[in-house]
């Protein structure tokens, strides 16, 4: 099964949620499996809101892009805002601290079978069987 999507969404709360919404319609078309459904979309939720509060500072000038492929048995989700990016290691996370930060990353990170963080431009792979 192949299957590309790439498009972009300016900072906008609400332009984020059609644009997300569109991109899932896409792909209903071609996964069945609901469970796997509801990890894409949190994850395509986590990184794309991230990216237009966290990276874009809500500037509607500004763009987030998104490439997702399908590419033999992967989903993969590559998110690039416009900021100035993060130094992020899911590793040093410590939930205990309760900070707001990286609560998002890490819920991506429990979803995917591999998360890239380089600076503003954040890869998720999703094996799927």
């Amino acid at each position: 099964m192949g299957f590309k999507f790439q498009g972009s969404v300016c900072s906008d709360l609400h332009d984020t949620k059609i644009f997300i919404n569109k991109v899932l319609s896409y792909l209903e078309e071609i996964i069945c499996d609901k469970n796997l459904m509801f990890d894409i979309r949190l994850i395509l939720n986590e990184l794309i809101i991230n990216s237009v509060i966290h990276g874009n500072k809500l500037n509607r000038e500004k763009c987030v892009n998104l490439i997702l492929e399908i590419i033999e048995n992967s989903i993969r989700i590559e998110v690039v805002d416009e900021g100035q990016g993060i130094d992020f290691s899911i590793e040093d996370y410590n939930p205990e601290e309760l900070k707001c930060c990286g609560r998002g990353l890490l819920i991506v990170n429990g979803l995917s079978d591999e998360v890239h963080i380089d600076k503003n431009r954040i890869v998720a792979i999703k094996h799927i069987s």
